[in-house]
């Protein structure tokens, strides 16, 4: 086994979706419209000579379209032409063509106003509807699968999407419990079928299979079947696969054309040796079968595995991100916060994160009290 010490690190930022990717209006976008209009009148009464600024009004009804609705844009606009016209103001004698202009504007805003705020609401009933969908797919981790516990994170690549080309899962069966995490040929939504048709394959065969090496078998097969009608379809998959004990203090470990997980021990990180077998889709029946390695654990180890969207990231110089170095400092926290603070610490080794990224955490625990 191979040993690495790492160095420690700072806490991680949360990262937060931007306004454009749906999150609500910020603060200026709402008060920006009011605070133009109250600006405008505020120098026309401190002002000792008529100003010429009366245009500016023109601007708030499309301002106000970017974050309020129709009834508060026709407030704002109604309060523009009122401005424009009021004598006490005295925006310079504003011309019969100016305020039909401003009315113009203030009636159009309205109207965008109100198709904005139908769309955005059909937005968010799409995007609530494929969320459940994607959810169905990939549902949230628990927190413990029988005497295991669990930690996942997952970033699909393609904004907007919950699942992309990477899957994981933890289950419970009749022959103890299995995780599996992986990577289909390809990423985003064209890579949603492949991960469902494996995920589906996963929990049957966690029913009915003795062991980690015939639930690989069974997760070749199915995708195998899924390309046999065309014979340039190339689909295939890596993944690991890994079966605890009863006790969770043994763990088999199966990999499938993708390195094993890191063991974190002690403020240390071990890399079992186990050897990537040959990946899900070309055949495990024709080919070598995969070899289980088994690992005995410890109270307070941690299995840490992520898929290559994490070891593969590159910073501006080229560099990979050290997983294996950074993996002891970011650990000597709460444990079931690791993967956020990894996705946080790769973030900053790699801005523009390309690849799906998924991290998984899974060890043993004590059992539940009564």
């Amino acid at each position: 086994m191979k040993v690495t010490r790492g160095r420690s690190r700072t806490a991680p930022e949360r990262d937060r979706p931007g306004w454009l990717r749906g999150a609500p209006p910020p603060w200026w976008a709402r008060v920006l419209p009011t605070a133009l209009l109250v600006g405008v009148c505020l120098a026309e009464l401190i002002s000792p000579e008529p100003l010429d600024i009366g245009f500016l009004l023109g601007a708030i009804p499309p301002l106000a379209v970017l974050a309020h609705g129709p009834v508060t844009t026709a407030v704002l606009g109604a309060l523009a032409v009122v401005v424009l016209t009021v004598p006490v103001f005295a925006l310079d004698d504003p011309g019969s063509t100016d305020v039909l202009t401003v009315c113009f504007v203030s009636v159009l805003s309205v109207l965008l106003s109100y198709v904005r705020s139908r769309r955005d609401a059909q937005l968010v009933t799409e995007r609530a509807v494929a969320e459940a969908a994607q959810r169905a797919v990939v549902p949230p981790l628990p927190e413990r699968v029988g005497p295991v516990r669990c930690a996942g994170l997952y970033r699909a690549a393609q904004r907007g999407t919950l699942v992309g080309g990477d899957f994981f899962d933890v289950r419970a069966g009749p022959y103890g419990v299995r995780a599996v995490m992986g990577d289909v040929q390809g990423h985003g939504l064209s890579a949603v079928a492949t991960v469902a048709s494996l995920l589906g394959a996963f929990r049957e065969a966690v029913l009915d299979q003795p062991d980690p090496e015939a639930v690989a078998a069974r997760l070749d097969r199915r995708l195998t079947v899924d390309s046999a009608d065309d014979p340039h379809a190339e689909l295939f998959a890596t993944a690991v696969l890994l079966d605890f004990s009863a006790d969770a203090r043994v763990v088999r470990i199966v990999a499938c054309g993708q390195c094993g997980p890191l063991l974190i021990r002690d403020g240390q990180v071990v890399e079992p040796d186990v050897e990537p077998g040959t990946p899900l889709g070309l055949g495990l029946a024709e080919a070598a079968p995969p070899r289980a390695v088994s690992v005995r654990l410890r109270a307070g180890d941690r299995l840490f595995l992520a898929s290559d969207g994490v070891t593969e990231a590159r910073d501006a110089d080229g560099a990979f991100y050290p997983l294996a170095e950074r993996l002891p400092g970011l650990a000597a926290e709460d444990p079931a916060a690791l993967a956020e603070r990894v996705w946080s610490d790769l973030v900053r080794h790699c801005p523009d994160v390309r690849d799906d990224v998924t991290m998984l955490v899974l060890g043993p625990c004590p059992p539940a009290g009564p």
